[in-house]
């Protein structure tokens, strides 16, 4: 059985990451903190028992005192000292004097005689239930003094603390999550705002737009980008539109005329000369209908990869005049004269290809011509591409219809029905054919003068982009 895993949400993973570095740094600071105490206890405990022991020491080299009084001037010493106790080693290291309360000879076993209590010198242990911590001060003569103190009160000071402390950290970790949680959920109202405003767009609605101005700094660039990809939609829901539309429309006029013709035909008795130019004409316009589905097939496979190229070299000069020639007929009907002109350049694309995009721009050219006019393909060269410009003189297209003219079945003029144009797929599939070399199209129209360039490829260049394709 296979379990999809459920990514956490942001608001949980903002809180993990939140707990995470507050409970990392709680322990850390409740720990130096408490360290902190504690080596402030021992700095404070090694200075009280250095003090008992100069005490003893000193006391034991007063001459005035006999053996007898040492034991009520010692404690007298250790008056101001609570819970203190000493145990003087002789030069044999054996207990000659001691304090009553506590038997301090485990600590002869723990540590050595030292000439200065340090906190580090000290060690504790554990007697009865009860705590101690202590030295062993190394005096004259080879007289050491083993000094301790009860630890009790630090031991309950700590424990208090400690619990007081994680108790203190803990309310405050509770807090900082809360309010964290309060903050990562009043950060996230604008994203639960543009969820609620993007789940209004829809096909119908593809016209609404976010507005950046009403969210965060942060959310702008996604905002303009899914606005961008809105617009993207918006023109192509328009663009598939105007198609089903156009497509409906050019088919409907050649299937009406096949109808049509065929009930007139057979609605009465005809001769055979009349059945066979019945014949002739549904011929004609299956022919139209089977070459626009041609080109529709052929522009379906190029928008998804389906057709390769099979570049060869290619005379542009002669190749042209070759195409020339094949339009030398309809150009001689138009009045409209061809000319070639530029250098005899080696271009290197797929033949079968680049003649139909030639073919459909002269088609272009010549039927949209000016009568007793000139249809000029130019050849121009630069390092890395080759232009090749078909222009010719005749109605200038408004400025606004340019950048739509390689849409498929695109009118300049709505209203304007084809009948022997074509199918409007022509511009469409040159642009289809220029991109699949790796080259780019344009169109210009000024002054009654229309030009369409084709910016294409050298071989290295084409070379180049297929290994990248």
């Amino acid at each position: 059985m296979n379990f999809n895993k459920v990514p956490l949400s942001l608001a949980n993973r903002v809180m993990l990451f939140v707990a995470a570095a507050v409970l990392l740094c709680a322990m850390l600071l409740a720990s130096m903190l408490q360290n902190s105490i504690e080596q402030h206890f021992s700095e404070q405990d090694a200075g009280e028992l250095q003090a008992v022991a100069h005490s003893v020491l000193h006391a034991l080299e007063d001459d005035q005192l006999s053996p007898q009084n040492y034991q009520a001037h010692l404690h007298q010493v250790l008056t101001g000292h609570h819970q203190s106790y000493y145990l003087v080693l002789d030069n044999k290291a054996q207990p000659a004097l001691s304090t009553d309360g506590a038997d301090l000879t485990p600590l002869l076993q723990l540590t050595k005689p030292v000439k200065q209590i340090q906190p580090a010198d000290l060690v504790s242990w554990q007697q009865d239930n009860r705590h101690f911590r202590g030295a062993i001060l190394q005096g004259k003569n080879g007289v050491d003094v083993a000094v301790a103190m009860e630890m009790e009160f630090h031991l309950h000071y700590l424990h208090l603390l400690r619990w007081t402390l994680w108790l203190t950290i803990a309310a405050a970790v509770a807090v900082i999550l809360l309010a964290a949680w309060f903050g990562v959920r009043q950060g996230l109202q604008p994203l639960a705002k543009l969820s609620s405003d993007i789940r209004h767009i829809s096909a119908e609605h593809l016209h609404l737009r976010l507005e950046a101005a009403e969210v965060p700094v942060e959310l702008r660039e996604l905002v303009g980008s899914f606005n961008q990809m809105i617009e993207n939609l918006q023109q192509g829901f328009a663009r598939l539109s105007e198609f089903s539309a156009d497509i409906a429309h050019e088919l409907r006029t050649p299937l009406s005329n096949l109808i049509t013709q065929t009930q007139v035909t057979l609605s009465k008795e005809r001769s055979l000369e009349e059945y066979r130019e019945l014949l002739y004409s549904n011929l004609e316009e299956q022919e139209r209908l089977a070459k626009m589905v041609s080109d529709m097939l052929w522009l379906a496979k190029t928008d998804h990869g389906l057709l390769k190229l099979k570049p060869e070299a290619v005379a542009l000069k002669p190749f042209v005049t070759q195409l020339f020639e094949f339009f030398e007929f309809l150009a001689d009907d138009k009045q409209v004269r061809l000319t070639y002109q530029g250098p005899g350049l080696q271009l290197s694309a797929d033949k079968v290809m680049l003649q139909r995009a030639l073919s459909n721009l002269l088609s272009n050219a010549i039927r949209h011509a000016d009568s007793n006019s000139e249809v000029l393909v130019k050849v121009q060269n630069d390092a890395d591409f080759i232009q090749i410009h078909v222009q010719n003189r005749g109605k200038t297209i408004p400025a606004e219809h340019l950048p739509l003219l390689f849409n498929r079945f695109y009118r300049v003029d709505p209203s304007r029905q084809r009948h022997s144009e074509g199918a409007g797929l022509g511009l469409a599939m040159v642009k289809s054919i220029v991109e699949l070399h790796g080259g780019q199209v344009a169109v210009s129209s000024e002054h009654g003068l229309t030009c369409f360039s084709l910016c294409w490829p050298t071989a290295t260049n084409l070379l180049h982009n297929q290994t990248a394709g």
